[in-house]
């Protein structure tokens, strides 16, 4: 199989990856099974045929409305769906192996969170978990870093930000942080290791920064109590460092 035909099979099975992630960050939170029952339209609960969830080419074909009633499909099916297909592209891109599906996993996973987060301040434990199994799990493929530096980096990044979230908390009577952050950050750690959580971090500061320069461009206010998906931008963050740590190993730099 030729080397180039391994990012373009990731970006195709990205696609298809990210109408079920689609699915799943639509559905879940509403307490809907995303494993049971056909595709339907969210207005007409009309149920979509086979031509109608084909990925990015159904949203193009039908103008990104419902070919029953006409109400106007969600965009998050289109920005996840191109979103995963990237992932998957880039992931075999920088390692065209085993160890790319398992980068490509990392990817689809932090987008799921990292949405679920940005539209509902949620990150489920259940994802979480896997994310943080699959980290430790990769280090059987023998690319770095190694079980314990990934074991390490598990416990060094919850137990920083449940510091961090504590402290907080002591010395200002109120929540700093949610729950899910401390476990989201030792789960990524238990995929980059211990050493590259301060760049998780820091991307995520910056993440965070353009997040609200954003929202003040567009006139929404920022304040102290303002809550921000402090989740959604270290699984921003965390992707990349995936790619540079990956094409580093690799000598694609």
């Amino acid at each position: 199989m030729p080397v180039f035909a391994f990012p373009v099979a990731g970006a195709i099975i990205g696609l298809i990856i990210g109408s079920f992630l689609a699915t799943i960050i639509i559905r879940w939170p509403q307490g809907h099974s995303v494993m049971s029952g056909r595709s339907r339209c969210d207005h007409c609960h009309q149920t979509l045929r086979a031509v109608d969830l084909i990925p990015i080419f159904s949203y193009v074909l039908r103008a990104g409305k419902c070919s029953a009633c006409g109400g106007k499909i969600k965009s998050d099916h289109l920005v996840i769906e191109l979103s995963a297909s990237l992932i998957g592209g880039l992931a075999l891109f920088v390692d065209p192996g085993l160890g790319g599906l398992f980068g490509a996993i990392f990817g689809w996973l932090l987008l799921t969170l990292a949405a679920l987060d940005a539209q509902y301040h949620w990150l489920p434990d259940r994802l979480t978990l896997i994310l943080a199994v699959s980290g430790l799990a990769a280090s059987s493929l023998g690319n770095d870093p190694d079980l314990l530096n990934r074991i390490i980096g598990g416990i060094a990044g919850f137990g920083s930000l449940f510091l961090i979230g504590w402290g907080y908390r002591c010395l200002r009577e109120r929540e700093g942080l949610g729950g899910g952050d401390p476990k989201l950050l030792g789960a990524i750690g238990c995929w980059l290791g211990w050493s590259a959580l301060p760049l998780v971090m820091l991307g995520a500061g910056l993440v965070g920064l353009l997040a609200v320069l954003t929202m003040r461009w567009h006139g929404q206010a920022v304040t102290a109590d303002s809550a921000l998906p402090l989740g959604s931008f270290m699984a921003v963050s965390a992707f990349p460092l995936w790619i540079i740590q990956t094409a580093t190993e690799t000598n694609l730099f």
